[in-house]
């Protein structure tokens, strides 16, 4: 080769090796963990997100704050995907998996700077993560799943959350009628629940709809706004004239050719008028444009027609047992559904219509109204919570204390356990029972509360009683019971908070070399 030099990577590229690569990502990660830190628990601190065009969110919900950071470091953004996870899985613990995953970095950095190798660290991790899910299960509460049960847990998601001047308890019982709503043999069918936001009115106005709500008005003035029992009927085309499937040219050489083709138009489409007139449609859904013509007659004739999408129809079906027709020339009598009413109610400029009490009966909407668009747009993210994490209960595993109870009785099981584990895998076993305990202490600290006294007194609590949890108190918070105080989450939320947070830091801890191109 005679001593040439051979480039394997443009020489360009930015490459970061060993210590320094580590140490780069673990900083990045810790960073992201440490900008949502504030925001957990019944006192944490909301957080303002300004875009680049002026767009404001005010939320304190971690996957809300991680979606919206503008976030470039590639571990930075694992931290973030471990909060998209979390809220894809089981809609709450956002904020408390990425909190984990920092501490847990940060613990590894430690054993790092000790000469504890990397492979090691891992393993001693996912040893200490099955002991969690251990420690997870022996905690579960041995309850039915009553309402008030499960109104509990929803009012425990809604802790320290923007709600407007409607209280928690109330939104508890509205999403907890709505789950039961939805929960069939198989289980609750999430999907069948919709949460539809409009301002203009006081949030104490949110009320759940047996149906679905379409933010449509009929395609023609004069067509009704109020139905009593309709028919409904939905068709995935336009109703408009064909055009034809090839190119052609028509040659129009009078005054007669040009009537009769005007008269041949007019007649296609009084034909789909028709046909929809003689299956006794009252209020037809159309997943395209209705032709002025049609749209005419059809007023005429006391039937209303609306615009929509396809998603509008998936949920119209659900509701009312429509059948979606490819065409309004393949609609039949068998694709034509019912509800008990349809009303069309306007909302300053905005038109909504409210198809309830569908003979289907699958789909529910929470109505949440809003003084304005910032109460609106939480009070959202606080329902579709609240929704999640009653269903993850119901259909997950059941629910454990919260407070930071759960947290503190999985790493007492786990420092427990650790004394089986050889060598120095053990390091990381504890070292995973300290990360665990970032969580009360970041509770402890949010509530007002010493942090280190705090740990102190929740692990003297919980070796004489068996469970302990820091409880906000007026402008501090007290070790109490969090079960007998209604403080609960469910099984899941902390299975997969446990779970996703070790999986981004053992991912991030084993990389020890980061190539970037220019």
């Amino acid at each position: 080769m005679g001593g040439q030099p051979m480039f394997i990577l443009n020489e360009d590229s930015e490459r970061t090796q060993g210590k320094d690569a580590q140490s780069s990502n673990i900083t990045a990660g810790k960073a992201v963990s440490e900008s949502v830190r504030t925001t957990l628990g019944p006192r944490g601190m909301d957080k303002m997100l300004v875009s680049d065009s002026g767009d404001v969110v005010i939320t304190n919900d971690g996957a809300t704050i991680l979606d919206e950071m503008d976030i470039e470091h590639p571990a930075a953004q694992m931290i973030s995907e471990v909060a998209e996870t979390q809220e894809t899985e089981v809609g709450d613990g956002t904020t408390t998996a990425a909190v984990l995953a920092g501490e847990l970095l940060s613990q590894a950095e430690d054993l790092l700077d000790d000469d504890v190798h990397p492979t090691t660290i891992v393993e001693g991790y996912y040893a200490a993560l099955s002991m969690a899910h251990e420690a997870i299960d022996e905690i579960k509460l041995d309850e039915e799943l009553d309402d008030d049960l499960l109104e509990t847990v929803a009012r425990s998601s809604m802790t320290g959350k923007g709600t407007g001047d409607v209280s928690a308890e109330r939104l508890a019982e509205t999403v907890v009628d709505a789950v039961r709503r939805v929960d069939g043999d198989s289980g609750v069918v999430r999907d069948n629940i919709t949460v539809y936001t409009q301002t203009g009115s006081s949030s104490s106005a949110t009320r759940l709809v047996d149906g679905v709500l379409v933010d449509e008005e009929p395609v023609h003035d004069n067509m009704p706004t109020s139905f009593e029992d309709p028919q409904i009927a939905f068709v995935n085309d336009d109703i408009e004239v064909q055009e034809a499937s090839i190119d052609a040219e028509y040659n129009v050489s009078s005054v007669d050719d040009l009537n009769t083709a005007i008269e041949a138009e007019e007649n296609e489409l009084r034909g789909y008028a028709e046909h929809v007139l003689d299956l006794g449609v009252d209020v037809l859904f159309v997943d395209g444009d209705v032709a002025d013509q049609v749209a005419a007659i059809l007023a005429k004739n006391g039937v209303a027609a609306f615009e929509v999408g396809d998603d509008e129809g998936e949920e119209l079906a659900h509701a009312t047992g429509l059948s979606r027709a490819a065409g309004v020339k393949e609609l039949e009598a068998d694709d034509i559904g019912s509800a008990g009413s349809i009303s069309v109610e306007k909302f300053g400029d905005d038109y909504v219509t409210f198809v309830e009490d569908g003979a289907a009966g699958q789909s529910v909407t929470v109505f949440a109204r809003g003084g304005t668009e910032h109460v609106t747009d939480e009070l959202e993210r606080v329902l579709g919570d609240a929704l999640d994490v009653v269903t993850a209960a119901l259909d997950k595993g059941g629910v454990v204390p919260g407070a930071g109870a759960t947290e503190i009785a999985v790493a007492d099981h786990i420092r427990s356990e650790a004394a089986s584990v050889e060598g120095r895998k053990q390091l990381a076993v504890e070292a995973f029972a300290d990360a665990v305990d970032v969580l009360p202490r970041t509770l402890a600290e949010n509530t007002g509360m010493d942090p280190i006294d705090a740990l102190v007194d929740l692990r003297a609590e919980y070796e004489s009683e068996g469970i302990a949890g820091i409880i906000s108190e007026g402008q501090t918070g007290v070790i109490d019971d969090p079960v007998e105080l209604g403080v609960l989450d469910p099984v899941a939320v902390k299975d997969e908070a446990v779970e996703s947070a070790a999986e981004a830091a053992t991912m991030i801890v084993r990389i020890d070399d980061v190539i970037s191109a220019s």
